[in-house]
């Protein structure tokens, strides 16, 4: 989950925050991008440790997201630059700076408390919307498409790859049955049709987390950036990984490891790194939350 923004005398609150910060190492006239800036809670204390030397390059597929930064982010002695586009694309965004390589950095996956409080974008179960679910609002894709449009097989074989969801055949079939779906109630009865009462909270939850990473093609961007990050990352530079779900964190995990086995990279999180209680006080959205960090080293 990344940083929530809230309103009046609320405030952000990143994920990990002080664990992100010393892991990353920030040299203060380094060049750092947070490719899922969200509402600016890490890049906020970023911007505070680099000099008028150092560099912030910020991207978000969420253009509220986006438009948040530019009033909120404010910093009078160092370079920052936003992107409304994908952390996948990256290696093209620095190339249109002149950056060839960067010193850190971070990703913070799945969704923002800015997007799971939305009434209207379809993200959560608990308020009835249009099926949405798209991060880009620009994008012509949503879950209306997905849940009406695919057959049966897709459907299930969607739900259980993205969530490892067992009665992934039998919410799909009810899914079927109940077509044409128009708005989240409707999802959530056709799941609820399939599931037992016992497990159906979780059965729910699982099956939108599956539905919103299809329609935001979240698992074929994370692999595209894990494939391309070294060659972009300086030597002594480190990447911080939240993922939110097993398959992120195993994608992760893996590519670390071929890479330190290629001694390209030094692996600094033995383990993942998860939120401390005193955190899950004050955020229980970060309970899933599993950080890696690496450090090029060749």
């Amino acid at each position: 989950m990344k940083s929530t923004m809230q309103t009046g005398t609320q405030l952000h609150v990143p994920v990990m925050l002080e664990e992100v910060l010393s892991s990353l190492d920030i040299s203060p006239n380094g060049i750092y991008l947070d490719g899922t800036i969200g509402t600016g809670g890490h890049s906020t204390l970023i911007l505070e440790r680099l000099s008028s030397k150092g560099c912030l390059i910020g991207i978000d597929r969420d253009e509220e997201a986006i438009d948040i930064c530019r009033r909120s982010l404010f910093n009078k002695k160092t370079p920052f630059y936003l992107f409304n586009d994908c952390y996948s694309n990256f290696e093209y965004i620095i190339q249109q700076l002149g950056i060839g390589q960067v010193s850190g950095i971070v990703l913070d996956l799945g969704l923002s408390s800015m997007q799971l409080d939305s009434c209207s974008r379809g993200f959560s179960y608990k308020f009835n919307s249009n099926l949405d679910m798209r991060f880009n609002l620009s994008q012509k894709f949503s879950a209306y498409d997905i849940i009406n449009k695919s057959s049966h097989n897709n459907l299930a074989n969607l739900i259980y790859n993205n969530s490892e969801e067992r009665r992934s055949r039998s919410i799909a079939k009810s899914i079927v049955n109940m077509r044409p779906l128009k708005t989240v109630y409707d999802l959530v009865e056709a799941i609820r049709r399939s599931t037992p009462p016992n497990h159906r909270n979780k059965t729910i939850a699982r099956v939108f987390q599956s539905i919103r990473i299809a329609v935001n093609d979240e698992i074929v961007r994370l692999e595209k950036i894990l494939s391309s990050f070294y060659e972009k990352l300086a030597i002594g530079g480190r990447i911080i990984i939240v993922s939110f779900h097993s398959i992120e964190d195993r994608k992760v995990k893996h590519c670390f490891k071929k890479l330190q086995t290629e001694k390209k990279i030094k692996i600094l999180t033995k383990k993942p790194i998860t939120p401390t209680n005193g955190e899950l006080k004050v955020n229980s959205r970060s309970k899933s939350a599993k950080m890696r960090v690496a450090e090029k080293i060749a």
